[in-house]
């Protein structure tokens, strides 16, 4: 046995809750959603001489964590192990021996019977299933749970309820329901019209609606669709990584007649883009279609494969615009009927419909949120609505100026022409004080001006950890306070930013 595998049989059942419990912080912190993608895997090797020792099954894996999470883990793992300083993530081999009891049991199945024959089969294996010498338990549970992975990973749930009939049409969604009924109407064999189609809109303007909805009628027209969040395409590449089926997850993707991608900004990682890269270019190039949703333009997804813009940018690229106020009219009173079938009492008169339309411009989730309150002071309350309960119903809704959308890359382009460097510097691991002191500005700005979280941040500055924007944000916060000619330099890129 090498050092190594004495080192992990020899972690104390103490050190095994501990890392538990780090484990539960984990999950609780991040979800169950990026806990089950990344950490499921992750395993406590060893603690010695300040070092946790964890390892998992894949370079990706580890090359994914390490750049990702390792700073919050050796936080937590600080709160539970005392005097660790320092963790290190390695990539174990499959030949190593399970802990404790499972390497006990393994040299059981591995033994002869004490009769002097060969051991005897476990119940329910026939003679003609293994040769009586092979390995079978550990070699076959492997791959039975390979092809459970396998059949899971494809397809994100759909909801019956988001349909085209249920889809409310406007002229800011116009062309972008044209387009998405026109590539649902194609038949078997057809070669696609536009390919592919990209459909970009802000925060709750139906743009899942409208994939899903041609997921099922690509599907009711005798054509396979697949609808995948970019999460889950990214969960299910990593599964097939780590169970050893990625060739089947390639052409479980490949061997469909419809790819539907939504959320594609949250799309990360070299290799998950480069199998993306891949997927899409195999489909276009067989006449499969694709069709991808996300946030914004391709030209302002910066952190993608300048292949996988390429890709976008070829085929047609449809905007659901802000909603006009008759249809958001529409979209009330269709809520209000749903809302009618469980509660027949609820009636919403004309002018109160009228003010919410006129008043809530933004999206909606935010008209559905305006209806449930609408539904709970009648029902509540008992009062029948007036347009001042209704103004008191939604006022939490109620925005009186939309704030104006700065985006990173022209934060990133003027602090760059500000101080007469390139916004390639300003990307790049160059730490000379010429470069440093702006890209630490850029960052701050970044940070005050945008709603982007401090990791998304770090990503669209290089692929920089979370703490180093949080580093450079505090650093600029503290010279402000001190340094009047660089606060006043802030304000006005600051001001200029707003105004453009």
């Amino acid at each position: 046995m090498s050092d190594r595998e004495t080192i992990v049989d020899a972690i104390s059942a103490d050190d095994q809750k501990r890392w538990e419990r780090v484990r539960e912080r984990l999950r609780a912190e991040l979800g169950d959603a990026v806990y089950n993608s990344w950490f499921t895997r992750l395993e406590l090797d060893a603690v010695a001489r300040g070092t946790l020792h964890l390892s998992v099954p894949t370079k990706f894996l580890k090359s994914w964590v390490q750049s990702h999470y390792a700073s919050r883990i050796k936080t937590r793992a600080a709160n539970e192990f005392e005097k660790v300083e320092r963790v290190v993530i390695d990539v174990r081999s499959n030949a190593r021996k399970p802990k404790h009891r499972d390497a006990v049991a393994e040299r059981d199945d591995a033994a002869p019977s004490r009769n002097g024959g060969e051991k005897a089969q476990p119940a329910g294996l026939t003679a003609s299933a293994e040769p009586i010498n092979s390995p079978a338990p550990t070699r076959r549970a492997p791959r039975a749970a390979a092809r459970t992975d396998a059949d899971a990973l494809i397809g994100s749930p759909l909801d019956r309820r988001l349909s085209f009939s249920t889809f409310l049409v406007g002229p800011s969604n116009q062309l972008a329901y044209a387009a998405a009924c026109r590539v649902a109407e194609a038949r078997p064999g057809d070669m696609p019209l536009f390919n592919p189609l990209y459909a970009h809109a802000a925060v709750g303007l139906g743009k899942t609606h409208l994939l899903q909805a041609l997921a099922h009628a690509t599907n009711d027209n005798r054509r396979r669709a697949v609808y995948l969040t970019a999460e889950r395409f990214m969960s299910g590449f990593v599964s097939s990584l780590t169970t050893q089926t990625s060739i089947a997850f390639k052409e479980r993707l490949r061997d469909i007649d419809m790819l539907i991608i939504d959320d594609v900004q949250f799309l990360q990682g070299k290799s998950i883009q480069q199998e993306f890269c891949h997927t899409i270019n195999a489909l276009i190039d067989a006449g499969r279609q694709v069709v991808v949703a996300a946030d914004r333009p391709p030209a302002e997804l910066e952190t993608l494969d300048e292949r996988v813009l390429s890709r976008f940018k070829g085929g047609l690229c449809v905007d659901i615009g802000p909603l006009d106020e008759a249809l958001r009219v529409k979209i009330l009173n269709a809520r209000i009927a749903a809302s009618q079938e469980t509660h027949p009492g609820f009636h919403v008169p004309e002018e109160v419909i009228s003010y919410v339309a006129r008043t809530i411009l933004t999206n909606g989730r935010d008209l559905e949120g305006a209806v449930n309150r609408l539904l709970a002071h009648v029902t509540l309350n008992g009062a029948p609505l007036t347009v001042e309960t209704a103004e008191t119903a939604i006022r939490d809704l109620v925005r009186t100026q939309e704030p104006k959308r700065v985006k990173i890359d022209d934060i990133q382009k003027l602090v760059a022409s500000h101080y007469n460097i390139s916004r390639a510097d300003i990307l790049s691991s160059r730490r000379t004080a010429n470069v440093v002191r702006p890209r630490q500005i850029a960052m701050y700005l970044s940070k005050t001006l945008t709603l982007r979280s401090l990791p998304e941040i770090g990503r669209r500055f290089g692929g920089r950890d979370h703490t180093t924007v949080l580093h450079a944000v505090r650093k600029i916060e503290e010279l402000v306070s001190k340094d009047k000619s660089l606060a006043e330099v802030i304000e006005l890129l600051k001001r200029i930013l707003n105004e453009q």
